[in-house]
């Protein structure tokens, strides 16, 4: 292995973590599936500062940096072997600045310059928020942090895209117009989940089928048999599955994109998934996401950044009509993102031993891709998650509000588990795309948000005196966070912080070459208006990443098929 280091890197911790992330990553090839013969890629780390920017007590953007350079260092090894190795020692070249961004790039995604937080922004988007879990506050607020009936003891309800199950389960009504103000909201909520003990909500929770938890700490869940089970498990995983097909070389292709002509089937909703299909799209792939916006919700502002670069279509696969079209689909899919619920995809028929032996049948390997919150082993792994439930299961959360000097857990404000696990999943899909076309076979790769944050603590958290000097840097606004402030208000307060803080993070100048820029501002004909959005992080020697369509809501397109050929409508402007 060789790593480059930027000038003065060995006197600052922010560029030395990433490079002993990376490293400590590449020490862990064999279990992690990553092909030996692509560690020795060259993988340089670039900062324009020697500030930490997350405030919190984990390496975030050294951890994010190093996935990325692992990444990065696949789809360079692809490019190899698409291209040819001409370009001898193809450098890849990870900017912390970019890594950053990436890890909650949906919060700061924008729609003719309205933010997420603008009320200007309702106009531009598709409402596929079916079940006003997002647009209703009495509703919404069924995704929050609660105190149990013991003392320091928290459960996180989480009523997912239809909160109705989970407030009927502590005793409330689905719907109350005459609850609209945050506060009597949560007293409101609160005071029927201080009547249960946590064990009591597990139960019922169980019950019901819901996404909520118990709040442990690291060591409560590392005790845990499903904790017991997961931290012996590597972060992410890439299998074999049975049958034999032969090796799928890469198609000829007249641009340097490692996986031009790849297609790929999303089937995802929110955040986590659809970043495996983003990235895929950065390197070249025509990703196709298949949803039903009439019946299937999903986060309308989180469409704008999340679907760069795809194609997007209804088709209801529990309908003969849509199954047809979608198998149709299948004969030529090389990779298949999950990202519903545990168990969801296989029983409409479509699991990864099923999508095996039809590659077998067609005579092409498949790369199953298998994102989930709780991870694939362990006796809570079939359970629904998102990034707060992660946090509050891991013991982030708690370790977090120990940071800002809270005897309470306090979730991240920022979306970074679903971002870490996204790029855990991509790294997996190059992996066995790689695989594919060098051996052969099909494979099934999972990820899930959970391992992403057991990562956080194996790397290990800064030193007091750091932590000291982060926390003390909060305005009062951030280190007053309590456990009841949802991540709708804590990312603001988040993002208000960062923006005041390291305002060329934000900035979108005119540069004598887009490249330099960390925003990119796009056409997008589909909501006919210019989107802003993060830029892909990795860059790679005599290789093009980049997007080649703006983005749409979903179900915007209306030809579920592979023709990708886009007209001129979308394009980039800066």
């Amino acid at each position: 292995m060789f790593i480059k280091w930027s000038k003065d890197s060995l006197s600052r911790l922010f560029l030395h973590e990433s490079e002993r992330i990376f490293a400590f990553l590449c020490g862990h090839a064999a279990e992690l599936s990553i092909p030996l013969e692509v560690i020795p890629k060259t993988v340089r780390f670039n900062s324009r500062s020697d500030r930490i920017y997350y405030p919190t007590p984990f390496k975030v953007t050294e951890t994010l940096a190093a996935l990325k350079g692992i990444e990065g260092a696949l789809a360079a090894a692809i490019a190899d072997l698409r291209f040819g190795t001409e370009c001898e020692g193809r450098q890849v070249t990870i900017d912390l600045e970019r890594a950053t961004l990436f890890g909650f790039q949906a919060l700061i995604a924008k729609v003719n310059g309205c933010s997420r937080s603008d009320p200007g922004i309702k106009k531009y988007l598709k409402d596929t928020d079916l079940h006003a879990a997002q647009s209703n506050l009495y509703r919404r607020l069924a995704a929050n942090m609660y105190r149990t009936k013991n003392e320091n003891e928290f459960f996180h309800l989480h009523g997912s895209l239809n909160p109705s199950k989970t407030l009927n389960m502590i005793g409330l009504a689905s719907h109350r117009s005459d609850r609209i103000e945050y506060d009597e909201i949560i007293r409101l909520i609160q005071a029927h989940v201080e009547q249960w003990t946590a064990a009591e909500l597990e139960q019922v929770n169980l019950e019901s089928k819901q996404a909520g938890v118990t709040v442990y700490t690291y060591k409560q869940f590392c005790d845990t048999p499903h904790g017991k089970t997961s931290i012996q498990e590597p972060w992410w995983k890439v299998c074999r599955l049975q049958g034999d097909t032969p090796p799928t070389p890469f198609a000829p292709s007249t641009t340097r994109r490692p996986l031009a002509g790849v297609k790929v089937l999303e089937l995802c909703c929110v955040i986590a998934g659809p970043v495996i299909g983003r990235i895929l799209a950065e390197y070249g792939a025509d990703v196709l996401k298949i949803t039903c916006s009439s019946t299937v919700p999903d986060v309308p502002f989180f469409q704008v950044d999340g679907n760069m670069g795809k194609h997007v279509v209804d088709i209801d696969l529990k309908c003969a009509r849509g199954r047809k079209k979608f198998e149709e689909l299948l004969r030529d899919a090389d990779v298949i993102i999950d990202g519903y619920r545990p168990g969801v995809l296989e029983r409409l028929g479509y699991g990864p031993v099923t999508l095996s032996t039809i590659a077998t049948r067609r005579g092409k390997g498949i790369v199953y891709v298998d994102e989930n919150c709780f991870g694939h082993e362990g006796p809570w792994s079939g359970r629904p998650g998102w990034q707060q439930i992660v946090d509050c299961l891991t013991g982030f959360a708690r370790a977090f509000g120990a940071f800002l000097r809270q005897s309470e857990p306090i979730v991240s404000p920022w979306p970074i588990a679903d971002y870490g696990a996204g790029c855990m999943g991509a790294i997996a899909a190059l992996t066995g795309l790689y695989n594919r076309a060098r051996y052969g076979g099909s494979y099934h790769c999972k990820a899930s948000l959970m391992q992403f944050n057991l990562l956080l603590f194996a790397v290990g958290q800064y030193p007091t005196d750091i932590q000291k000097e982060l926390r003390d840097n909060l305005p009062l606004a951030f280190r007053n966070l309590r456990y009841c402030d949802g991540v709708d208000r804590s990312s603001k307060v988040a993002l208000d912080y960062m923006q005041e803080n390291f305002p060329w993070l934000f900035q979108t100048p005119a540069c004598t070459s887009p490249e330099d820029n960390l925003m990119e501002t796009w056409y997008s004909h589909h909501y006919g208006a210019e989107v802003e959005v993060v830029g892909p992080v990795a860059r790679i020697d005599a290789v093009e990443v980049g997007f080649v369509r703006a983005t749409r809501p979903n179900g915007a397109d209306e030809n579920a098929s592979w023709d990708f050929s886009d007209s001129e409508e979308d394009f980039r402007c800066m």
